[in-house]
């Protein structure tokens, strides 16, 4: 399955920690990822979106990290993923399986 981590990234210094232990755990499942994280760093706020949505629409499922619901754009990938019908989870800890 192809999945796409959203989650909180603009002030938060964890995020690429956070984004990387989801990430392995998730390919360990046996996933494809697709991880924002990973993007190169400069590009305007509206950039990132549009390639996040691609990414979501190439994704088959959309898993958002702890504490995505204080992101902006993360709220914004949940919604888009909910107004396209594509399913969305929360992982509630990223490290020991990921509970969704």
């Amino acid at each position: 399955m192809i999945i796409y981590l959203a989650g909180k990234i603009t002030g938060n210094p964890e995020y690429r920690k956070q984004f990387a232990a989801a990430k392995a755990e998730l390919e360990a499942e046996g996933h494809i990822v697709l991880n924002p994280a990973e993007l190169p760093e400069g590009m305007s706020p509206a950039a990132y979106m549009r390639i996040c949505f691609a990414m979501i629409d190439t994704a088959d499922e959309l898993r958002a990290l702890p504490g995505w619901n204080c992101s902006r754009g993360a709220r914004l990938e949940m919604a888009y993923a909910d107004y396209i019908g594509k399913t969305a989870r929360v992982i509630h800890n990223i490290l020991n399986g990921g509970t969704e």
